[in-house]
């Protein structure tokens, strides 16, 4: 008969937890094989605790970030209607690939925009895991209208090199891609972070709410950031060859050479965030969880894992769902806990759900 202290334990684990059956040449214990999420073993109070500490904070971070992120997409939308007119009537394809990949800066800072807000909604009955996923549709269907619009740019350049029968007005050349510049510095300094938002520091905690949304939303400043220095570099090179333009006619096929540099370089910027899309959207495992298994195994009395599934809901929210087999004699929310703990602090999951299994030692020692 177990001490009485062993029973209240067991009668709480069991609360909590959701019985596992398992069949095969493993032995379980099935009245000991339990399963729950790290959330459901902190006190109510430190919950409540930390969730009113974290509202202000993560308020004003958010606040913070829509704010620059808001001013850059006015400033996109703008100059890149300029940039299409512009473009239009000085008859230079490069301003008009200049506008494309302006639409790819107006489309990132849109989606984090709008990530900032959706990720705020709560989850209902039907969408369990909230909103996030929209996020990842609306970069998919963002980098779709940007390879439409490069790829009929590609095909006027390839027209205007065979034909040659084209002209280029020179001085509306210039005059736009050098408000192109000027534009593009601005909005550099509007999103532009001092301190740890540039770096690239560890997975942020879930246990720590308010360094997430502050990472979140540096994370989303950040990366709109990187996309205006690409299309800064870009306006440069138009108002380089406009400036050859300009002072050497004869060499107006500069403009089409610098449609298709540009292109690559609109496609090569998309490339890296197409491919995460896919794997978000195939459940396809995050980036650097490989060691998740040996990691869980370091853990002490845990002899075996199981059934480990990673994946993502956007790119900041990452999830896992493991069974593990445990001693027969170990505390069940003492490994859960400290397993919990350690995938969070060396992955940054932001949700754990880890259902422990109890083994029988038979007499040959084996499980």
């Amino acid at each position: 008969m177990e001490p009485s202290s062993d029973s209240e334990k067991q009668l709480l684990i069991e609360t909590y937890l959701e019985p596992l059956e398992r069949t095969g040449p493993t032995q379980m214990e099935e009245s000991d094989s339990d399963a729950c999420s790290e959330d459901a073993l902190w006190p109510p109070e430190q919950l409540r605790q930390e969730t009113g500490n974290m509202s202000a904070s993560e308020n004003d971070t958010r606040r913070v970030a829509r704010k620059k992120l808001l001013v850059a997409c006015v400033v996109s939308l703008i100059f890149m209607t300029g940039e299409v007119i512009g473009g239009h009537l000085a008859h230079s394809l490069a301003i008009m690939t200049d506008a494309a990949h302006l639409l790819t800066d107006f489309g990132s800072i849109v989606i984090s925009i709008f990530s900032l807000w959706i990720s705020s909604r709560p989850q209902t009955q039907t969408m369990t895991f909230g909103w996030h996923r929209a996020e990842i549709l609306g970069m998919f269907l963002s980098i779709v209208s940007i390879w439409a619009v490069t790829a009929v740019l590609v095909f006027s350049a390839a027209r205007r090199i065979a034909d040659g029968d084209y002209d280029i007005d020179s001085q509306v050349m210039l005059l736009t891609s050098g408000c192109a510049v000027v534009v593009n510095v601005l909005m550099v300094l509007v999103l532009h972070q001092s301190g740890a938002a540039h770096g690239h520091g560890p997975p942020i905690l879930q246990g720590d709410s308010r360094t997430r949304a502050h990472h979140h939303g540096n994370a989303s400043v950040k990366a709109a950031f990187i996309h205006v220095l690409g299309d800064l570099l870009q306006s440069v090179g138009v108002l380089l060859a406009a400036t050859v333009i300009h002072f050497w006619p004869e060499y107006k096929v500069a403009d089409p050479i610098c449609t298709f540099l540009f292109s690559v370089l609109v496609i090569g910027t998309t490339l890296p965030v197409t491919k995460d899309v896919f794997r978000v959207l195939m459940e396809g495992a995050p980036p650097g969880v490989g060691a998740v298994r040996e990691q869980l195994l370091s853990v002490g009395k845990v002899q075996a894992v199981t059934s480990l599934h990673t994946w993502s809901l956007n790119m900041n929210r990452s999830l896992l769902a493991a069974h593990i087999a445990i001693d027969e004699d170990a505390d069940c929310q003492l490994i859960l806990r400290k397993a919990t703990k350690l995938l969070r602090s060396k992955f940054g999951f932001s949700s754990v759900t880890i259902q422990v299994e109890r083994c029988k030692t038979s007499a040959a020692g084996g499980f």
